[in-house]
C-alpha cells in the first residue's frame, strides 16, 4: 500500500497485489532447488562409483566391475531423462502463447503410443485395452506434443499400475471437444496429493518413483501441453483402485 498526499489535501491510496509475483518467485526457487537435487543425486553416485573403479581397478573382480558399470550407466540415463524432460518443458512453455491449429488425427497417435509400450506391458503382464469411438473427429493440435502426452500418460499408467491388471485408453467426442482418458488399476493417489501431482518434481512416494525410473516431470509436461492446446486436464484417483487421467482437447472444425 502506498499513500500520496495531493495538493487539495486529499490522499491517493494505491494497493498493489504482489501475491502472484511472490508465488511465481517461490516456484522458481523451488524449481531450481528440485532440479539441482534431481541432478546432484545421480551425479554423486556416478562420481563415487567411477572413483572406486579408477582407484581400485586391480582389486575389483569382473562381476563387481560389471555391477558398478551397470549402476553408472543407469544413473547416467536417469540424468539424461531429467535433462530431456526439462528441455521439453522449456520448449512447450516457449510456445504456450501459440495455439496449435493443425487438424491432427488422434487415433493413429494412440495406436503408435500403444505399440511403443507393448513390450513394457508384456513384461508386466498388462493388457493394453483400446476403446476408441468410430468417426473420432480430428483435434486442433501439435502432433508431436500430443504423441509426447500419450507416451507420458501410458508410461505412467504402466509404471504405477498393478502388474497383471489392464491399462485402458479411451477416446470419444464430447461436444466441441475430444475426450481422451488413460486408466490404470494401481495403488491410486490419496486426495491430498492429486492436486499437486502436476507440479514439477512432485512425487507422492519419492523412493518408489525413483526406483521405477520416474523423473517427476511427466505429468507437468502433460499439463503444459494441455494448456497450450487450450484443453482441460482432470485427474481422478482412488487409493487401492487406480487412477484415471482425463484430457479434453478442442476438435478441429473446417
Amino acid at each position: 500500500m502506498r499513500i500520496s498526499e495531493l495538493a487539495d489535501g486529499t490522499s491517493l491510496i494505491r494497493f498493489v497485489d504482489r501475491s502472484e509475483a511472490r508465488a511465481a518467485e517461490q516456484m522458481r526457487v523451488d524449481f531450481v532447488a528440485n532440479a539441482s537435487h534431481e541432478l546432484r543425486t545421480p551425479l554423486a553416485t556416478l562420481i563415487g562409483y567411477t572413483e572406486t573403479l579408477r582407484e581400485q581397478s586391480d582389486e575389483i573382480d569382473p562381476a563387481t566391475r560389471e555391477r558398478f558399470l551397470s549402476v553408472v550407466h543407469d544413473e547416467a540415463r536417469r540424468m539424461q531423462r531429467v535433462v530431456e524432460d526439462l528441455i521439453s518443458l522449456s520448449r512447450i512453455e516457449a510456445e504456450k502463447f501459440t495455439t496449435p491449429t493443425d487438424a491432427v488425427a488422434l487415433e493413429p497417435l494412440i495406436d503408435q503410443a500403444l505399440k511403443g509400450e507393448r513390450r513394457a506391458a508384456e513384461e508386466r503382464g498388462t493388457a493394453l485395452v483400446r476403446d476408441i469411438a468410430s468417426n473420432l473427429p480430428r483435434i486442433a493440435g501439435d502432433a508431436g506434443q500430443i504423441a509426447q502426452l500419450l507416451d507420458n500418460l501410458l508410461s505412467n499408467a504402466l509404471r504405477y499400475g498393478e502388474p497383471g491388471t489392464p491399462v485402458t485408453v479411451s477416446a470419444h467426442a464430447e461436444g466441441p471437444m475430444v475426450h481422451l482418458s488413460v486408466r490404470d488399476q494401481g495403488d491410486g493417489i490419496a486426495p491430498e496429493h492429486v492436486a499437486r501431482v502436476t507440479e514439477r518434481f512432485y512425487r507422492v512416494d519419492t523412493s518408489r518413483s525413483r526406483s521405477l525410473g520416474g523423473t517427476g516431470l511427466g505429468l507437468s509436461i502433460v499439463k503444459h501441453i494441455v494448456e497450450r492446446h487450450r484443453g482441460r486436464l482432470k485427474i481422478e484417483s482412488e487409493p487401492g483402485r487406480g487412477t484415471s487421467v482425463h484430457v479434453l482437447l478442442p476438435a478441429a472444425f473446417s
